[in-house]
Protein backbone atom coordinates (compact mmCIF):
# COMPACT_ATOMS: atom_id res chain seq x y z
CA UNK A 1 0.00 0.00 0.00
CA UNK A 2 3.19 2.31 0.93
CA UNK A 3 4.40 1.80 -2.58
CA UNK A 4 1.69 4.00 -4.11
CA UNK A 5 2.54 6.84 -1.50
CA UNK A 6 4.02 10.01 -3.12
CA UNK A 7 5.99 11.13 -0.08
CA UNK A 8 8.53 8.96 1.79
CA UNK A 9 9.33 9.95 5.39
CA UNK A 10 12.13 7.63 6.81
CA UNK A 11 12.77 8.97 10.81
CA UNK A 12 15.35 7.07 12.91
CA UNK A 13 16.99 7.56 16.72
CA UNK A 14 20.38 7.05 17.74
CA UNK A 15 21.55 6.76 21.28
CA UNK A 16 24.72 6.27 22.87
CA UNK A 17 25.24 4.83 25.59
CA UNK A 18 21.16 4.04 26.10
CA UNK A 19 20.74 5.55 27.81
CA UNK A 20 22.56 8.94 27.20
CA UNK A 21 22.98 11.04 24.20
CA UNK A 22 20.31 11.05 22.20
CA UNK A 23 18.98 12.42 18.64
CA UNK A 24 17.09 12.29 16.04
CA UNK A 25 16.89 11.99 12.01
CA UNK A 26 14.53 12.47 9.22
CA UNK A 27 14.73 12.17 5.31
CA UNK A 28 11.85 13.08 3.62
CA UNK A 29 11.08 11.59 0.17
CA UNK A 30 9.00 13.17 -2.93
CA UNK A 31 8.75 10.99 -5.80
CA UNK A 32 11.26 8.55 -4.68
CA UNK A 33 13.45 11.30 -4.99
CA UNK A 34 15.54 12.80 -1.77
CA UNK A 35 14.02 16.32 -1.30
CA UNK A 36 15.16 16.75 2.77
CA UNK A 37 17.29 15.98 5.61
CA UNK A 38 16.39 16.91 9.18
CA UNK A 39 18.34 16.53 12.35
CA UNK A 40 18.57 17.36 16.46
CA UNK A 41 16.27 16.69 19.25
CA UNK A 42 19.42 16.17 21.24
CA UNK A 43 18.61 14.79 24.51
CA UNK A 44 21.96 14.70 27.32
CA UNK A 45 19.90 12.17 28.64
CA UNK A 46 17.27 10.58 26.56
CA UNK A 47 17.31 6.48 25.15
CA UNK A 48 16.74 4.77 21.93
CA UNK A 49 13.21 4.64 22.80
CA UNK A 50 12.38 8.25 23.29
CA UNK A 51 14.69 9.41 20.26
CA UNK A 52 12.78 7.16 17.90
CA UNK A 53 9.16 8.52 19.25
CA UNK A 54 10.45 11.84 18.34
CA UNK A 55 11.53 11.26 15.08
CA UNK A 56 8.17 9.49 14.82
CA UNK A 57 6.24 12.66 16.04
CA UNK A 58 8.26 14.98 13.60
CA UNK A 59 7.64 12.63 10.79
CA UNK A 60 4.13 13.25 11.35
CA UNK A 61 4.15 16.77 11.73
CA UNK A 62 6.17 16.99 8.01
CA UNK A 63 3.48 14.77 6.94
CA UNK A 64 0.34 17.50 7.88
CA UNK A 65 0.82 19.77 5.04
CA UNK A 66 1.22 17.22 2.16
CA UNK A 67 -1.55 15.32 3.59
CA UNK A 68 -3.36 19.04 3.58
CA UNK A 69 -2.44 19.01 -0.56
CA UNK A 70 -4.24 15.97 -1.00
CA UNK A 71 -1.29 13.53 -0.87
CA UNK A 72 -0.60 9.74 0.57
CA UNK A 73 2.41 9.89 3.25
CA UNK A 74 4.19 6.88 4.24
CA UNK A 75 5.91 7.36 7.30
CA UNK A 76 9.10 4.72 7.78
CA UNK A 77 10.89 3.60 10.45
CA UNK A 78 13.16 0.52 11.83
CA UNK A 79 11.52 0.98 15.35
CA UNK A 80 9.12 -1.82 15.60
CA UNK A 81 8.32 -0.20 19.20
CA UNK A 82 7.37 3.31 18.32
CA UNK A 83 5.40 1.93 15.01
CA UNK A 84 3.47 -0.07 17.79
CA UNK A 85 3.49 2.19 20.72
CA UNK A 86 0.84 4.40 17.79
CA UNK A 87 -0.39 1.93 15.77
CA UNK A 88 -1.50 -1.21 18.14
CA UNK A 89 -1.32 0.13 22.15
CA UNK A 90 -2.30 3.83 22.39
CA UNK A 91 -5.96 3.09 21.51
CA UNK A 92 -6.21 1.28 24.07
CA UNK A 93 -3.98 2.77 26.57
CA UNK A 94 -6.47 5.84 25.85
CA UNK A 95 -9.52 4.24 26.72
CA UNK A 96 -8.13 3.35 29.70
CA UNK A 97 -7.23 6.65 30.56
CA UNK A 98 -3.62 6.82 29.34
CA UNK A 99 -2.35 3.94 31.41
CA UNK A 100 -1.52 0.30 31.00
CA UNK A 101 -4.41 -1.34 33.57
CA UNK A 102 -3.57 -1.98 37.08
CA UNK A 103 -2.27 1.14 37.22
CA UNK A 104 0.90 0.94 35.52
CA UNK A 105 2.91 3.77 34.33
CA UNK A 106 3.79 4.06 29.97
CA UNK A 107 6.97 5.03 29.47
CA UNK A 108 7.56 8.04 26.99
CA UNK A 109 3.53 8.54 27.46
CA UNK A 110 3.69 12.35 26.34
CA UNK A 111 5.63 11.75 23.08
CA UNK A 112 3.15 8.87 22.34
CA UNK A 113 -0.01 10.99 23.72
CA UNK A 114 1.40 13.74 20.98
CA UNK A 115 1.70 11.52 18.33
CA UNK A 116 -0.89 9.82 18.68
CA UNK A 117 -3.10 12.77 18.54
CA UNK A 118 -1.82 13.61 14.98
CA UNK A 119 -1.61 10.09 14.10
CA UNK A 120 -5.62 10.02 14.29
CA UNK A 121 -5.93 13.09 12.52
CA UNK A 122 -3.92 12.07 9.58
CA UNK A 123 -3.67 8.14 9.34
CA UNK A 124 -6.78 8.15 6.53
CA UNK A 125 -3.95 9.37 4.36
CA UNK A 126 -1.06 7.82 5.91
CA UNK A 127 1.13 4.09 6.18
CA UNK A 128 3.37 3.74 8.80
CA UNK A 129 5.66 1.01 7.98
CA UNK A 130 8.42 -0.80 9.49
CA UNK A 131 12.26 -1.35 6.93
CA UNK A 132 14.87 -3.52 8.49
CA UNK A 133 17.53 -1.03 9.99
CA UNK A 134 21.34 -1.32 8.80
CA UNK A 135 19.96 -3.10 5.68
CA UNK A 136 21.53 -0.51 2.73
CA UNK A 137 17.74 0.84 2.38
CA UNK A 138 19.12 4.44 1.43
CA UNK A 139 15.95 6.49 3.49
CA UNK A 140 16.77 4.40 6.51
CA UNK A 141 20.51 5.24 5.92
CA UNK A 142 20.22 8.80 5.55
CA UNK A 143 18.22 9.39 8.72
CA UNK A 144 20.51 7.56 10.63
CA UNK A 145 23.21 9.39 9.63
CA UNK A 146 21.07 12.68 10.60
CA UNK A 147 20.32 11.27 14.14
CA UNK A 148 24.20 11.05 14.54
CA UNK A 149 24.77 14.35 13.32
CA UNK A 150 22.22 15.56 15.82
CA UNK A 151 23.82 13.48 18.97
CA UNK A 152 27.28 14.52 17.47
CA UNK A 153 26.27 18.39 17.23
CA UNK A 154 23.83 18.56 20.27
CA UNK A 155 21.54 20.29 17.97
CA UNK A 156 18.34 20.59 20.42
CA UNK A 157 15.66 21.82 17.91
CA UNK A 158 14.99 19.87 14.59
CA UNK A 159 16.73 21.80 11.83
CA UNK A 160 16.89 21.23 7.96
CA UNK A 161 20.54 19.80 6.88
CA UNK A 162 21.99 23.08 4.69
CA UNK A 163 24.53 20.51 3.61
CA UNK A 164 24.35 19.62 -0.37
CA UNK A 165 22.20 16.31 -0.95
CA UNK A 166 24.81 13.76 -1.59
CA UNK A 167 23.93 10.93 -1.18
CA UNK A 168 27.09 9.14 -1.12
CA UNK A 169 28.87 11.66 0.82
CA UNK A 170 26.07 11.62 3.55
CA UNK A 171 26.40 7.75 3.84
CA UNK A 172 30.19 8.19 4.17
CA UNK A 173 29.21 10.22 7.56
CA UNK A 174 29.21 8.21 10.76
CA UNK A 175 26.65 5.78 11.49
CA UNK A 176 24.68 4.53 14.43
Amino acid sequence: VGASAEIQIYCDGACSPNPGKAGTGIAVYESKQIASLYYGLYESNGTNNTAELNGMLEAFKLAEPYIAKGKLVEILSDSKYSIDCITKWAKGWKAKGWTRGKGEEIKNLEIIQRSFAIYEQLKSQLFISHVKGHANIEGNELSDRMAVLARKKQQSTLVQYEGELDIKMILAMESG
